[in-house]
């Protein structure tokens, strides 16, 4: 009767309903120069479809068979023109999944920045922040809402706390923001920074 719950014995957890998410893996680059330690970012070209002028790391999509971490080192070097055997993978950050549907793997890595020859393509520029700039400041922390919109199939009157006709609240979450001279740090990017940020303080703590 009970042997169906040896199917369960031993087994590695997938992700579900995999299909139905897009998953891509980003780079925090790490750079040092004059001594310091700095965050490098991108500010994606005002000609993309997706997300055009906004600030990020570098980054992309899963090509199939490939492993996150590869993945984040290829684009890296396909956004910045950096050979990929120059960039030093760190490891892991947390794995992030967005109210949207988006699965990420951040990783930490060193790159060198002499002879960083970014693609006009999908960048526009690329700026620097020193690593204490975040460790000395704290990001505003403010609250966004996702909801969904059901067909009219679904008998959404059987559910409660309905948001308006037609959806219903899903998720409330936290959204994180830096201000740093005229560039605005939001979205996923401040997301992965404050977990990046929580490790290294981990890290030190006694």
């Amino acid at each position: 009767m009970n042997d169906f719950l040896e199917k369960f014995s031993g087994r590695e957890p997938y992700l579900m309903d995999k299909e139905e998410y897009s998953i891509s893996a980003v780079l925090v680059p790490v750079i040092k120069t004059n001594g310091k330690t700095q965050i490098l970012f991108e500010v994606r070209s005002p000609n993309l479809d997706r997300q055009p002028g906004e600030i990020c790391f570098p980054g992309g999509m899963l090509e199939k068979d490939e492993s996150p971490s590869h993945a984040a080192v290829r684009e890296t070097s396909e956004e910045l023109g950096i050979a990929e055997e120059n960039i030093e993978l760190a490891g892991p950050l947390d794995l992030l999944v967005t109210p949207i549907g988006k699965v990420i793997h951040p990783y930490v890595g060193k790159i060198p920045y002499d002879n960083i020859s970014p693609d006009p393509v999908e960048v526009k520029e690329v700026f620097t922040i020193p690593l204490d700039f975040f460790l000395n400041n704290e990001p505003v922390v403010t609250k966004g809402d996702i909801a969904v919109r059901y067909d009219s199939c679904f008998p959404l009157e059987k559910v409660p706390a309905v948001y308006g006709p037609g959806w219903k609240k899903q998720w409330n979450f936290s959204v994180y923001y830096y201000e740093y001279e005229n560039y605005f740090i939001w979205g996923i990017t401040s997301k992965i920074l404050v977990n990046f940020l929580k490790i290294i303080n981990q890290s030190n703590s006694p």
